[in-house]
């Protein structure tokens, strides 16, 4: 591979995962405004935006880490506590979110730099931004804390009042010779802060008649009170570092600012000494001295090469160095722990292009087909040694065929995420106080259905919040909460999922749907219709019951939409409804759109393909029968759909022909077929565009045998037996 070729695959993953980060950027961003701890949060957004940011620098889309750098210095000051959360900084963070989902999907398209219409969106973000950078403080870094104390404890003799840090200092004993005054350092120190107590130590004094007068024999324990971190206070005793003894602590009360501290780092480091100093508990010199004693320790004689000496861990040294304390050390190491092992989670999977699982799974199709055909043959043979030979193969492909498509599952809670923040922009546009409850995010379901049910979702939700979800004071006067719900839930059920959106408003006013579709013609004005059907209603197209039309919904555009894709997905939508109290859209999907297991049946020289899935049972059909449309199936009627009418199939009727049982929504029908054939693993082929406006076809597959077979759509059989029945019923009325 080339060099350009390896950029260009570099650049693909960094789109893929700089849009992946932005969701989870604007999905932190959107539960900041919950109320509860946001600290982790804010860092993990914090750390999203910095990662795009590194990561657009690597490949030179300056125009990306120019606008990212403003967002990320907002995050900064919040991650600091120098700004709160807001809902009007959430409001400016998000189309910063969005602004730089634009400059990454356009880098995806190959465009490398923005243009005049992208760069003045952006400045005006970044004004908007900029209100939130001028604010004062409000809190102080978790480093620098100011808050007077009560009462501390000292780390060398006598107890000290106030402060955040302690220094004991012993000067070198040639420090008045070097020209040195200790006293001037003391000096300089109070600069920073204040001393809030002092110690002179005169341990170190010899007997008057041993001292030397320039000799310093002077060293200090002091309790200071500073914002300056451990760096800044080290560099006041810069000129007699390498010749004293300088240790700086912080007081024991503090350790825990410099604990939680550790633990809100960003991932980036795992090095226990870089986690300390990042907490500015350790500065880079007393880390380089550690390290050095390290070394020093550990280095092998030359007249003893094959010896091995363990090295002392760093953590030991500075705690022994007492360059920092050992709860600062243990809070490093847990992270430390935490970070390989977030790091150990992360290389347990891989990424894989969608492209690459979908010949995959066109392979697996494939092999599927030849796999029929071949058991086919040895079924024709009458063989047993072939036929089980055959029979363990098929076994084989059925189990790579569920791994395979196993790979193409993925948590339907990826599609619900997006609308917390579609419930939160749109329910300040309607002026309703909403709330968006989940649940069942962990539903797998194909990736096919999850990209192409967005759609759908994105139209039922916002149906329901326009039109479902009545304003806080009609809430209040029907005695509801103020704030609405509104939910999604997702979960599996009899080899599909079901996706629920919920929501707690008025309802569905079933007379007033009765009415519209009689004043639209849709059904005769004396039509008998249960709820299900009146409610179905709503989905024809135009079909709406809307007083006023608003931005989002009202032209009734929407509902037909929504049915046509669900059934494009193979799939049926069910609706609930009470007046009052709320309604609930059902949506019935298959779990996969690739391959199913069907049953195989022959009419005439005609064979289908009916989904195993919607089969009950086979019996045979009765002799005397006739031409009645239904027969009677242990004491139920059940209807009759002959095959051979409905798709006009020529040739002569066998003396002996089946039923088929089928079952959709609670409905059942009889499918009236010459043979049955057996099950058949099959791969669903989409039917030309010549051919969609066929009734009662899902579909096709290719047998064994080289044959074409079609796929029954069973669901839309069923509607044909049910518009057939009321079409009789509606005539003996006449």
């Amino acid at each position: 591979m080339s060099i350009d070729d390896e950029m260009r695959e570099a650049l693909i993953t960094f789109t893929v995962e700089s849009l992946e980060l932005l969701q989870e950027m604007e999905d932190g961003l959107l539960s900041l405004e919950d109320g509860s701890d946001a600290g982790e949060r804010i860092n993990a957004i914090f750390r999203a935006a910095h990662t795009i940011k590194g990561s657009s620098g690597l490949f030179g889309l300056d125009h990306i880490v120019a606008f990212t750098h403003v967002v990320e210095s907002v995050l900064d000051a919040l991650r600091d506590g120098t700004i709160s959360v807001s809902s009007e900084l959430i409001a400016a963070l998000l189309p910063c979110c969005d602004y730089i989902t634009l400059l990454i999907r356009a880098v995806a398209d190959g465009q490398m730099e923005t243009d005049p219409d992208m760069i003045a969106t952006g400045q005006e973000l970044i004004t908007g931004l900029q209100v939130f950078l001028t604010q004062p403080a409000t809190s102080n870094k978790p480093i620098t804390v100011s808050e007077p104390q009560s009462q501390v404890v000292s780390l060398g003799s006598g107890d000290f009042e106030n402060g955040n840090w302690h220094l004991s200092i012993r000067f070198g004993v040639d420090s008045l010779r070097d020209g040195m005054d200790p006293l001037s350092f003391i000096r300089y120190l109070g600069t920073l802060g204040s001393i809030r107590q002092i110690s002179t130590l005169s341990e170190s004094l010899p007997d008057a008649e041993k001292m030397d007068p320039e000799s310093c024999y002077l060293g200090f324990e002091i309790n200071l009170q500073s914002n300056a971190g451990k760096e800044e206070i080290e560099n006041v005793f810069e000129f007699v570092r390498d010749t004293s003894i300088i240790r700086i602590l912080p007081m024991d009360s503090k350790i825990e600012d410099f604990i939680a501290l550790i633990k809100e780092l960003p991932e980036d480091d795992a090095f226990l000494g870089e986690l300390l100093v990042k907490s500015g508990a350790l500065t880079h010199r007393e880390l380089q001295e550690a390290l050095n004693q390290q070394v020093s320790e550990n280095r092998i004689p030359e007249n003893d090469a094959l010896s091995v000496k363990p090295k002392q861990p760093i953590g030991e040294i500075l705690v022994e160095q007492h360059a920092v304390q050992q709860p600062i050390v243990n809070a490093a190491l847990d992270k430390q722990k935490q970070i390989k092992d977030n790091k150990a989670k992360e290389n347990q999977s891989i990424r894989v292009d969608a492209e690459r699982l979908d010949v995959l799974i066109d392979l697996i199709g494939e092999l599927v087909i030849a796999g029929a055909g071949v058991n086919l043959l040895a079924l024709e043979t009458r063989e047993a040694r072939l036929h089980e030979a055959t029979g363990e193969m098929m076994r084989l492909v059925e189990e790579v065929r569920d791994s395979a498509l196993q790979l193409r599952m993925v948590p339907i809670g990826t599609t619900f995420s997006r609308f917390h923040r579609v419930v939160r922009d749109v329910s300040k546009e309607l002026g309703k106080d909403i709330e968006l409850l989940i649940n069942g995010a962990d539903t797998e379901v194909d990736k096919s259905v999850v990209e192409k049910i967005g759609d759908p979702l994105m139209h039922l939700v916002r149906n329901s919040m326009d039109h479902g979800i009545e304003t806080a004071e009609v809430r209040r006067e029907r005695g509801k909460p103020p704030r609405g719900r509104l939910g999604l839930n997702a979960y599996h059920a009899s080899g599909s999922i079901v996706i629920e959106v919920m929501d707690d408003g008025g309802g569905l006013n079933r007379d007033r749907i009765l009415a519209k579709a009689i004043e639209r013609e849709l059904i005769a004005p004396n039509a008998v219709l249960s709820d299900q059907e009146v409610y179905a209603l709503i989905f024809e197209p135009g079909f709406s019951t809307a007083q006023q039309i608003s931005n989002l919904s009202g032209r009734g555009v929407g509902m037909d939409v929504v049915k046509r894709n669900v059934t494009a997905l193979r799939g049926r939508i069910e609706v609930e409804s009470q007046l009052g109290l709320g309604t609930t859209m059902r949506i019935h999907l298959p779990l996969t759109l690739a391959i199913i297991d069907g049953f195989m049946v022959g009419v005439g020289s005609s064979t289908f393909v009916i989904p195993l899935d919607r089969i009950l049972e086979c019996v045979a059909l009765p002799e005397d029968t006739e031409d009645r449309e239904y027969v009677d199936l242990r004491g139920e009627v059940l209807p009759l759909i002959k095959l051979r009418q409905l798709f006009e199939i020529e040739g002569e009727t066998p003396k002996r022909e089946n039923i088929v049982v089928v079952e959709y929504a609670g409905n059942k029908a009889g499918l009236i077929v010459d043979q049955l054939l057996g099950e058949f693993q099959t791969v669903i082929k989409p039917l030309s565009k010549l051919f969609t406006h066929i009734k009662g076809v899902a579909g096709s597959t290719i047998l064994g045998s080289g044959k074409v077979a079609l796929i029954l759509d069973v669901a839309t059989l069923l509607d044909f037996v049910s518009v057939k029945a009321q079409a009789a019923i509606s005539s003996k009325n006449i």
